[in-house]
């Protein structure tokens, strides 16, 4: 097995508690994630709690959206976020995920980490592809994104 981490972290000029309701729940993450203009035509599902542990998301779209879900694991507002992120296609996987939130100066630094294993074919991909390199510019977006939806709220 080899194993991974994939971790990116931006300033963002607000409050943790003003950053926080976007990364909690599942609903808001159409605001921000990198992901959503990936497939026009995605699928989303959502079930559990509104927002905080148990919130569930599940999509299913073309193949660079792939499918999978994600649950809320862990919840300390407004300091940390844990994520339980499932893949099943195109290739499955678990990939614990985490967001910490740390006041810095006048604004909050957001860290965005997830975590893995390459197993099976996930390990003979990984010899060709580096998952730092293939994710961490999709967190960067991401980041950058819900530094802007945080900001137009906050205006």
């Amino acid at each position: 097995m080899a194993p991974f981490t994939v971790t990116r972290n931006a300033l963002i000029p607000a409050a943790p508690a003003d950053i926080f309701p976007f990364v909690n729940s599942f609903h808001e993450w159409t605001k921000w994630s990198p992901w959503e203009a990936v497939d026009p035509k995605l699928s989303r599902s959502y079930s559990g709690n509104e927002s905080g542990v148990g919130a569930k998301y599940a999509w299913s779209g073309n193949n660079k959206a792939g499918t999978g879900t994600m649950e809320i694991v862990g919840s300390q507002e407004p300091g940390k976020i844990d994520i339980r992120l499932e893949f099943t296609k195109p290739m499955k996987a678990i990939n614990p995920t985490a967001f910490t939130f740390v006041p810095e100066g006048d604004g909050t630094r957001v860290t965005w980490t997830m975590t893995g294993e390459n197993k099976g074919l996930g390990k003979v991909f990984a010899l060709f592809m580096n998952m730092d390199k293939m994710v961490g510019g999709d967190f960067e977006k991401g980041l950058a994104s819900l530094r802007t939806a945080v900001t137009q709220k906050n205006s």
